[in-house]
């Protein structure tokens, strides 16, 4: 006793070396004071780390409601219900939590029933053949005397938490890619309207040239051009309507619903473009919750590498078996076969070859790989708020300077109507002038999309914490 003692005391001595090491937050990147766009110069980095608790288990608003389109509420809600990503990432982490359990599971004590029957010889009674049956109960605890089994179930309630973390960002991306499908969508039938609206101006171009050409006031090369400016308009026509289809398949993917069943009706119209605050860059990677997944995963890291150096220190297991024994099956359950023991055994791995060693340094790469990954989780969430925030600001310029090019294209166009109208301007001067009004008020549609896309990329970099007002 006085030997397992001593034994004991060194290896709870040794277990004090069996810490993880301290995450070198030198590593990480310099928080910024503010986001860049939007400043009247570079935001300055303070070379310091603050150290934000995640908050990605805070309630997050329904941020798409700020868009006022009850149709795309509609089909936010039904993508929360049955989208496969989402339902991948919730089983996912129903794994990552029964992982967990087992983990814990390991620090409890143990406790069975036995039951046997054997025969075979006795020492000292000759050769003959005697029967034992035997009935009990055992148990079993293992001494985290180095912290190895606590080491383990933290590492283990980490990876939960980065699973509930990656489950909400799952969430978030899909609330994204819907509204960003369903945006793009509605936004290729304001096109396919206009490229519509322009083949009818076009034919009746046709139709006008046709008579002149019949009456003799034009030539064939004029006739023609207008035919392969119908026809080849009609052709984007075709190419958008090619487009919606493929738009809309994708929504009913992001719905969980099968693309065949599936259809969207035609609407133009479109609310006003929300505007959304973004807040400080410390809060915006508290509230991201891949940050809060890296985050977690990083800490995980770390305790693995507290097991894996626990493995060269001594384990204690305490046993205890307690139940009956008897040559007679009917005497099994007598007071006089009863049969007892206590063990305690304390181990230690003495030689293996190094594998303790590969565990180690296999643990420490793995520590390195997670920093790596945090970092570059970081810098790849400030990255998307500021190509948002610098998309939403150019691309609001870009849209008042093409809206001054639509309004001067179609007064060209009208001008240039009524000139071909009374003879004097050729009818190639018209068909320039409206190509160049088409491409013009078809730029302008593409930039007012980018910049709905943009704010629907703003909400998603924010980690979908904003909520809007109401």
């Amino acid at each position: 006793m006085k030997l397992m003692m001593t034994t004991l005391l060194a290896a709870l001595v040794l277990a004090g070396c069996a810490t993880p090491p301290p995450i070198d937050e030198s590593r990480l990147p310099a928080t910024p004071t503010a986001f860049k766009a939007g400043q009247s110069s570079a935001a300055v980095a303070d070379g310091h780390w603050a150290v934000v608790p995640p908050a990605d288990a805070e309630p997050r608003g329904d941020w798409w409601l700020a868009f006022g389109d009850a149709r795309l509420n509609d089909l936010v809600q039904r993508a929360l219900r049955n989208n496969t990503d989402l339902q991948s990432a919730a089983a996912r982490l129903a794994q990552a939590r029964a992982l967990s359990r087992s983990a814990d599971a390991d620090r409890l004590p143990q406790l069975g029933a036995s039951a046997g029957a054997y025969r075979g010889t006795t020492a000292g009674q000759g050769p003959a053949l005697t029967p034992v049956y035997s009935a009990g109960l055992n148990a079993s605890w293992e001494a985290d005397i180095t912290g190895r089994l606590s080491q383990a179930s933290r590492a283990a309630q980490l990876d939960t938490q980065a699973r509930e973390a990656l489950l909400q960002s799952t969430r978030l991306m899909v609330q994204a890619d819907v509204a960003q499908t369903y945006l793009s969508l509605r936004f290729t039938d304001l096109e396919r309207r206009l490229v519509r609206d322009t083949v009818t101006a076009y034919r009746e171009t046709l139709a006008l040239t046709q008579r002149r050409y019949q009456a003799g006031d034009v030539a064939e090369l004029d006739l023609a051009r207008v035919q392969t400016e119908v026809a080849s308009t009609e052709a984007e026509a075709v190419a958008l309507d090619r487009r919606r289809a493929e738009l809309e398949n994708a929504l009913a993917v992001l719905l969980g619903e099968p693309a065949s069943g599936f259809s969207l009706a035609e609407d133009q119209t479109l609310s006003p473009l929300p505007a959304i605050p973004a807040g400080l860059p410390s809060a915006v990677l508290a509230r991201r919750p891949d940050v809060a997944a890296a985050q977690r995963s990083l800490l995980a890291a770390q305790s693995r590498v507290g097991v894996a150096q626990a493995a060269w220190f001594p384990s204690l297991t305490l046993t205890a078996t307690g139940g009956y024994a008897s040559p007679e099956l009917s005497d099994v359950f007598r007071w006089s076969a009863r049969a007892w023991s206590v063990d305690a055994l304390l181990s230690l791995p003495l030689f293996d070859g190094g594998r303790r060693k590969a565990g180690i340094e296999s643990a420490e790469a793995g520590l390195d790989l997670a920093m790596a990954g945090y970092r570059q989780q970081l810098l790849q969430a400030l990255r998307e708020v500021e190509d948002s925030l610098s998309g939403l600001q150019l691309l609001s310029r870009q849209a008042e300077v093409q809206a001054q090019a639509v309004e001067s294209a179609a007064r060209a166009t009208a001008l240039s109507d009524s000139r071909y109208r009374n003879g004097f301007i050729s009818q190639l001067d018209l068909l320039d002038a409206r190509r160049s009004e088409l491409r013009n008020r078809r730029v302008a549609l593409q930039v007012q999309a980018l910049q709905y896309q943009a704010t629907v990329g703003l909400v998603k970099a924010l980690g979908g914490g904003w909520t809007p007002a109401a």
